[in-house]
């Protein structure tokens, strides 16, 4: 995420005097169940401002958010947009407490399909929110109201949920960005259960360097949260520089009109271009298992969450919600026990499909129909909308949902989905499918990761650094070691240079290369370094100690005077 320059904005306060200003100009009453007053705002953002004065290192500050009604804040009213199941919320989400304390400023709750039911947008009492470019046509549910105050400029980033792509339907939808992390990687206390197995608390921002840094705040475990899950060990921290694309075959395209066909197959071709290998891949049990969510026995989640209301407030509720709801009672143990087990034998299935691919890319969204369809076909539109969604919560998988242009009139994006715990790895294709200024600068997702100071044939470009970039270990960037370092070429296949450490004013400046590898990649890296070679701590010219390579035998030439490897090859080798 761009930080803020708080000094060329004007600070916390302007950014929030700017954000009303703007809601004013755009006026979308709908999109907004709760718009706090200006004044508490303001207040919340001079907190910001003396804490930075203070000396905090707040990286949101200067930003503000929204987030989406089945969200707690604490004395807030909670609704999930029924108004007569609301109450005023005790605690803050831990989601929403960790951007807050990272300094961004609340604006309010958004609207959105009651009870996160629906992809549409249009089945909340507060009426229909429309689309933010597009006002005759739906802005995507269930999470709408959040998805259009980012798309028009209003909030910096805004929250949503998803079960059944409500954090990438919007995105698509409303031509921004939508992140819906691994689930458990971001706690979902103090969000009203939709379906409590499948359910995750999602980012839209305008770039996909801001998703990913609000992202990154809201990760994780939390106490509060038995579900909540940490990053593993063994997390890959970058895509392959040449990544490996399932798309689907033609027959798995069949849903687009021949206008989104074409948009999809566009972005395959940037895809190819930008160097990746595109590969078909029969999708069908995926779409397939997707139809457990609403079609299944797994939709008595959505009565176990509250489809007792429902039957107590019958009036109170949107009826294709009620419709879904009630129609899950019914359901008995022995066949939600066989879909369980159905959804465990697929997940089983893809996780080894999809062994030889980094990703697969899909269509977010069929179509972009307008809001009359959508009233005229209320559960047939709402379950097309999900075709290319539903199944990726269901499978543990994560994703990364952009723009990909305009269709039919409507918008048209792409998501890049992913196995469980790859998301960093959905975030780096992402980013090459789009223009830069839909990118910035994107932060890493995962952490821990163990910073490793390369300086020969593991570089970039060098015979050795397929062995780091196997690891999922990502590039950082250049280094140099401080003044107390030699070099000498060892006679090793294939050549590599050793380091050592010397004493004051008998050493150099050496430069390499600085790369981030997960924890148990450095494990596995050192146990198949062959000798002479050592991994210990080498000091930086900034005077900070990462862990690099040393040399427990010296031997060959010294070559310290060319100041490096890369400069030893160029201009000293032979």
């Amino acid at each position: 995420m761009t930080v803020v320059n708080t000094e060329m904005s004007g600070g916390p306060r302007e950014r929030v005097r700017r954000a009303y200003a703007r809601i004013e100009e755009v006026d979308r009453p709908e999109a907004w169940i709760l718009l706090r007053p200006l004044d508490d705002a303001l207040a919340d953002a001079a907190k910001v401002e003396a804490r930075l004065e203070a000396g905090e290192t707040l990286p949101l500050a200067g930003t503000v958010f929204a987030i989406k009604d089945n969200i707690d804040v604490a004395g807030m009213p909670t609704t999930a947009a029924c108004p007569a199941y609301g109450y005023r919320a005790e605690r803050t989400a831990t989601a929403v407490r960790r951007l807050l304390d990272a300094g961004a400023v609340l604006l309010g709750k958004t609207n959105l399909d009651q009870f996160a039911t629906g992809l549409v947008g249009t089945r909340s009492p507060h009426g229909a929110v429309r689309n933010a470019w597009h006002e005759e046509l739906i802005s995507g549910g269930s999470s709408s109201g959040s998805a259009v105050v980012v798309a028009l400029d209003i909030a910096d980033f805004a929250l949503g949920t998803d079960t059944a792509g409500s954090g990438r339907v919007p995105a698509a939808l409303n031509g921004i960005v939508g992140v819906k992390a691994t689930l458990g990687v971001v706690p979902v206390d103090g969000v009203v259960p939709a379906c409590p197995s499948y359910d995750c608390v999602t980012a839209f921002a305008p770039t996909i360097a801001a998703a990913a840094t609000v992202v990154r705040t809201m990760a994780g475990v939390s106490a509060a949260d038995p579900a909540s899950r940490a990053w593993p060990s063994t997390v890959r921290l970058s895509a392959p520089p040449v990544s490996r694309i399932a798309v689907p075959r033609e027959a798995e395209l069949a849903p687009l009109s021949e206008q989104a066909r074409a948009r999809f197959l566009a972005t395959v071709a940037r895809l190819r271009e930008r160097g990746a290998e595109i590969a078909e891949l029969d999708v069908r049990p995926l779409l397939d298992v997707a139809k457990l969510l609403y079609d299944g026995a797994l939709v008595a989640e959505r009565y176990a969450a509250f489809g007792e209301f429902v039957e107590q407030h019958p009036t109170a509720v949107d009826p294709s919600v009620a419709t879904i709801a009630l129609g899950a009672k019914g359901v008995d143990g022995a066949a939600l026990v066989h879909d369980q087990q159905r959804l465990r034998r697929v997940r089983g299935q893809t996780r080894t499909t999809l062994t030889d691919f980094d990703a697969l890319l899909l269509p977010t969204a069929p179509t972009h129909p307008s809001i009359d369809a959508v009233r005229a076909d209320p559960l047939g539109l709402n379950s097309f909308l999900g075709t290319y969604t539903n199944f990726v919560n269901l499978l543990d998988m994560a994703a990364v949902a952009v723009p990909a242009g305009s269709a039919d009139g409507g918008l048209f994006g792409v998501s890049v989905i992913v196995r469980d715990f790859d998301d960093q790895v959905a975030l780096d294709i992402a980013s090459r499918l789009v223009e830069p200024e839909l990118v910035g600068d994107v932060p890493v997702l995962p952490t821990p990761g163990v910073e490793l100071a390369v300086f020969g044939a593991h570089m970039s470009g060098e015979p050795l650094n397929p062995q780091l970039v196997g690891l999922g270990a990502r590039y950082v960037g250049p280094c140099a070691t401080a003044p107390r370092y030699r070099m000498y070429a060892l006679p090793t296949s294939p050549p590599k240079p050793g380091v050592v450490r010397v004493g004051e004013g008998e050493g150099v400046a050496l430069t390499g290369e600085l790369w981030l590898l997960p924890p148990a990649g450095l494990g596995t890296f050192l146990a198949e370094l062959p000798a002479p070679m050592t991994l210990g701590k080498v000091q930086l010219g900034d005077g900070s100690w990462v862990v690099g390579f040393g040399c427990a035998d010296i031997a060959g030439e010294d070559i310290s005077h060319h100041g490096g490897w890369r400069s030893y090859l160029a201009h000293g080798r032979g």
